[in-house]
């Protein structure tokens, strides 16, 4: 018998649920309950005050060491082995109707991002292998969606980039097209990594793609990419970008969706982030019905 998924919270512009709202916490609330008398403890820097509960966590049992470093997220019952053995490139597709149908229905993951954002590099690291995901100096390379097979039990699949300003209008709209379609039809699909540069300031079309992401009811989480960088020439640090991205999702949801900060070269985040995967994708596993 086929298995059909229970949703995960999901996360979107309008009025938070009961439902979401279950697996929602703030720091100043966590803090409060659990020192009354005292002055409650700075939270970690770019750490925001909304924290993303994973399902199996009861709020009163929340405390500051569960939350992944680098992150807002905490980490749950259904956090498994998150080790990544083996990796199978299984096909590029062209349209979204050509992509592979599992029979076992194995989960899989989305990336996407803006051209030359680091998807590439995002996935090599996770697998660490350096030419799995073919990288390049030229934004807008990749125009198939590619599903790629990790430990035989679950799929990462990379999808093209969206936003390049020298691609051809019918190009775009092609990627746009296709990509959305492989969203609006995909049943195995656990969930979206959205990258996001954290070298550029806020992009409108990284929030427009948020939020067509939460109209649709497909549960999302903000990885920020090349966070080892600084901008020496401007004087910032990639965690003024950062704060002024947050800031913007704040105004747009009453609960800001999960987010990780990540580097392809020097390995942040890459562990805690294949954590947050493992308890997602052993939910979906465990609660599909």
């Amino acid at each position: 018998m086929l298995l059909r998924l229970r949703p995960i919270p999901s996360f979107s512009p309008p009025p938070t649920s009961f439902h979401r709202r279950r697996y929602s916490i703030t720091v100043a609330q966590l803090t409060t309950a659990s020192s009354p008398t005292t002055p409650p403890p700075q939270p970690p820097p770019l750490v925001k005050t909304a924290l993303f509960i994973p399902p199996g966590v009861a709020l009163e049992d929340v405390s500051m060491d569960m939350v992944l470093s680098g992150s807002n997220i905490v980490l749950g019952p259904y956090a498994g082995d998150a080790k990544v053995k083996s990796v199978e490139f299984v096909k590029s597709s062209a349209k979204a109707k050509d992509c592979p149908r599992d029979p076992l229905r194995r989960p899989e993951f989305a990336i996407l991002g803006r051209s030359n954002v680091g998807k590439s590099s995002l996935i090599n690291s996770l697998v660490r292998k350096k030419d799995v995901a073919l990288t390049s100096k030229k934004p807008g390379k990749t125009q198939l969606i590619n599903h790629f097979l990790i430990n035989k039990s679950w799929y990462l699949v990379d999808l093209p980039g969206y936003g390049y300003a020298h691609a051809s209008q019918s190009a775009k709209t092609d990627w746009s097209a296709f990509t959305k379609g492989y969203f609006l039809n995909r049943d195995t699909l656990v969930s979206a990594l959205l990258l996001v540069d954290s070298n550029v300031p806020p992009q409108q079309v990284d929030l427009d793609c948020a939020n067509w992401l939460g109209r649709n009811n497909i549960g999302f989480t903000f990885v920020f990419t090349k966070c080892d960088k600084v901008k020496i020439g401007k004087g910032k640090r990639s965690d003024d970008n950062l704060k002024k991205f947050q800031d913007l999702i704040s105004k747009q949801y009453k609960e800001p969706p999960p987010w990780i900060m990540t580097s392809s070269i020097t390995g942040l985040g890459r562990d805690n982030l294949l954590l947050h995967m493992s308890q997602l994708r052993n939910y979906w596993d465990q609660e599909a019905v």
